[in-house]
């Protein structure tokens, strides 16, 4: 008889013991397979929304074409009783990133605001396009050209009102005045609504109470002599005014 082991790679023994070439014992046996595993559920990834890139930087030479893009747009009438006041928008060319009808919109949202000029009943007002007549036209003019459209040409800084012209300074629309302490959102539709309140035929009005709101016809954009920063002609639902009269303050140089 001849008995031997036969050893088995990796069982770390004999795994069966041959007897005349006859194997007795346990025969070797593959591994059986582990169970099978529970599914995973996908992990949903939700989509990061877009968000969508700022508008560019409004930019502007000194000195623009002297020539003026009109915004096209028809718009409702603003205001149910009064005399009907059509008005257009132009800017400048030469001004980059705020075409005619973006601004010709934020001049029609400011002047159709219930706070606004027609709130009283003496007044609506209608933006048309370049194709019918119009009452008044509000310009967007870089510093070189208001100088000439209002008819001063020392003061690069502020904005007027000239016959049917309502000349808005675009270096005061992209950077406002200091002491309205970066609200420019506030300091534009004060500046829309004071040079049309002038068109109107409102005058300039001094601060009426230290620490209270400023009427919209005071000369904000030169200071506030310790009245608040004010964009309405209504204010807390009443048509407010203070006393007849303008400050002697300085204008600034440059623009």
């Amino acid at each position: 008889m001849v008995a031997g082991g036969v050893w088995t790679a990796g069982t770390g023994g004999f795994d069966a013991l041959l007897v005349d070439g006859i194997a007795t014992g346990s025969p070797v046996r593959a591994a059986a397979p582990p169970p099978p595993s529970e599914p995973v559920a996908p992990v949903r990834v939700e989509p990061t929304p877009s968000v969508p890139p700022p508008d560019p930087a409004i930019s502007y030479p000194q000195r623009g074409a002297g020539r003026f893009v009109t915004a096209r747009t028809t718009g409702a009438v603003a205001g149910r009783d009064g005399r009907l006041l059509r008005y257009r928008v132009v800017v400048e060319v030469g001004i980059e990133n705020l075409d005619a009808e973006r601004f010709g919109r934020e001049v029609a949202a400011i002047l159709a605001d219930e706070r606004g000029w027609t709130a009283q009943g003496r007044w609506r007002l209608q933006r048309v396009g370049p194709d019918t007549a119009a009452d008044f036209t509000v310009h967007l003019a870089t510093p070189v050209t208001r100088s000439r459209l209002c008819n001063d040409l020392t003061d690069r800084y502020t904005s007027c009102r000239s016959g049917d012209r309502v000349v808005l300074n675009v270096a005061r629309w992209v950077d406002g005045v200091p002491h309205f302490d970066g609200d420019l959102e506030t300091y534009r539709q004060y500046l829309v609504n004071h040079e049309v309140g002038h068109r109107l035929g409102r005058g300039h009005e001094l601060c009426p109470r230290r620490g209270g709101p400023a009427p919209v016809m005071q000369q904000q954009t030169l200071g506030l002599h310790g009245c608040r920063p004010n964009a309405w002609p209504q204010v807390s639902g009443r048509h407010f005014t203070g006393p007849s009269g303008q400050y002697d303050d300085p204008i600034p140089t440059g623009s």
